[in-house]
């Protein structure tokens, strides 16, 4: 698998398990970045918090990011004005800019060496203007600092760009590393189950009165319904030495458009944005490598990777009550490609949730303003239906097929009416699995880009050995 930059530069401390029963005032699953920040908070506020982490301490998404702190979340504020009205969108605009200054301040007061440092965060076209002049003057009604302007930065033309000023970037491991240490956090403990008050987890049972889901995912199908609301979208990132120094952080609006920011030598270029099993053809990494050896034929390649996103249905986050049923529970989802800071602003806002009862942000995240109504019942038992007999031992397919599949590829291949996955390592070594995602029965479908089983339905991976990388499945695939 490839390795981003930040996780190749930090080593985080081992935590133990958890070694048995406890009861605390909050329990929060999972620790990446949304779930540490938001225990910070809430053991600032004087409460018992435990983080309880499957695997390591910042082991999920939080280490794929393009670490950009930003309100400028695309083409949204426009957007955000038709569908939702001005009160509401300026409550999502303030909520981020209040994010960015709670970083800002944090950083600041503990002396945190994170590589911080303020940038401006651009939009850009090289094809037309219109959609960001509408951006502009949407973001300038709800009291966001921005300019239009020309993108001379960039080794292209562009029509227009659009510059949004104070906002920033940073090492995100580093920052997520020193506010994690003085943190309760239990890891190598997987949450199995949540009922009421209690998580019971494969080391032993937490009760608590709040429960935060902070997990990229929700792991949970009922209540909530979170499958039904959300999609999963991956994009993929090269670290280039030896090529531009800019001073800005910039991200493309057109189809095929790049994101550039700088990281102290290196330049980050990232792009190839599909939704989550459809990359049956690959070529992202190539696309990207293309375009530096275009614009920086003198670049080195230090670093490539690929991150993965939770996309709402509206492109606002998911972040409060978990369902209407379960009063105590609270969630932080579907970050869209902005999971930075929407981890602040998630922190922010379930804090308030649980300590003052209220946030005044919570009308715009709530994840009640999609509610799920009774066509959920007919969809579970059209899914129960669908999947039924797809749990078949799985067989050796025909060896001529096997022996077709070039070495270093992967596919699907058929065998009396059914499917399996096969890999053949550059070795010709082979690895064959089941292609139904244990979720909830999708055919997978193979990503050459990152050697993977990527679920079309709800996003979730699987290495070629079946191993499970990113959920909601919470297991892993059968396999030979």
């Amino acid at each position: 698998m490839n390795e981003s930059i930040w996780s190749k530069t930090v080593q985080f401390p081992e935590r133990p398990p958890l070694p048995g029963d406890l009861t605390a005032d909050a329990a929060v699953i999972g620790g990446g970045l949304a779930g540490v920040l938001t225990a910070h908070f809430l053991k600032g506020a004087g409460l018992r918090v435990v983080v309880l982490e499957e695997s390591r301490v910042g082991s999920g998404q939080t280490k794929n990011t393009t670490a950009k702190i930003t309100s400028q979340h695309g083409l949204i504020y426009h957007r955000l004005l038709e569908q939702i009205g001005e009160e509401r969108a300026r409550q999502y605009a303030e909520a981020n800019q209040r994010a960015i200054e709670e970083y800002r301040t944090l950083i600041a007061e503990r002396r945190m060496e994170c590589d911080f440092a303020e940038a401006p965060a651009y939009l850009y076209s090289t094809a037309e203007r219109e959609s960001l002049e509408q951006e502009f003057k949407a973001a300038r009604l709800l009291g966001i600092d921005a300019a239009l302007c020309d993108g001379a930065e960039l080794p292209f033309p562009v029509a227009a760009a659009l510059r949004f000023d104070r906002q920033a970037r940073f090492h995100p491991m580093k920052f997520l590393r020193t506010v994690a240490e003085p943190l309760e956090i239990y890891e190598r403990t997987a949450v199995q189950s949540v009922e009421g008050n209690r998580l019971q987890t494969d080391r032993g049972t937490v009760t608590a009165r709040h429960i935060v889901f902070a997990t990229h995912y929700p792991f949970l199908n009922v209540p909530g319904y979170y499958f039904m609301r959300m999609h999963q979208e991956r994009s993929y990132v090269l670290a280039l030495e030896n090529a531009a120094q800019l001073a800005g952080m910039y991200l493309g609006i057109d189809e095929d458009g790049l994101s550039l920011r700088p990281q102290g030598d290196l330049l980050l270029l990232g792009g190839g944005n599909h939704r989550t099993g459809e990359n049956s053809a690959g070529g992202q990494y190539r696309k990207l490598r293309e375009a530096a050896r275009r614009y920086w034929p003198e670049s080195r390649e230090a670093a490539a990777w690929s991150a993965q996103d939770c996309m709402t249905l509206d492109g606002v986050p998911y972040i409060g009550r978990f369902s209407s049923s379960t009063p105590n529970w609270y969630v932080a989802t579907g970050f869209q490609k902005w999971g930075m800071t929407s981890s602040m602003v998630s922190a922010l806002l379930l804090t308030d949730l649980i300590v003052k009862g209220e946030s005044p942000w919570e009308a715009a995240f709530t994840p009640q303003r999609f509610e799920p109504t009774a066509s959920a019942k007919a969809l579970m038992q059209e899914t129960a239906q669908a999947t039924k007999g797809l749990a078949r031992k799985l067989f050796t397919p025909p060896r001529a097929d096997i022996e077709a599949l070039p070495n270093g590829h992967g596919g699907v291949v058929e065998y009396d009416g059914d499917k399996v996955g096969v890999y053949k390592d550059n070795s010709g070594e082979v690895f064959i699995v089941s292609i139904r995602c244990p979720h909830l029965g999708c055919q997978l479908e193979w990503n050459p880009d990152e050697k993977s089983w990527d679920c079309p339905c709800h996003g979730s991976r699987f290495d070629y050995r079946g191993n499970l990388i990113d959920n909601p499945a919470q297991k892993g695939l059968e396999h030979e």
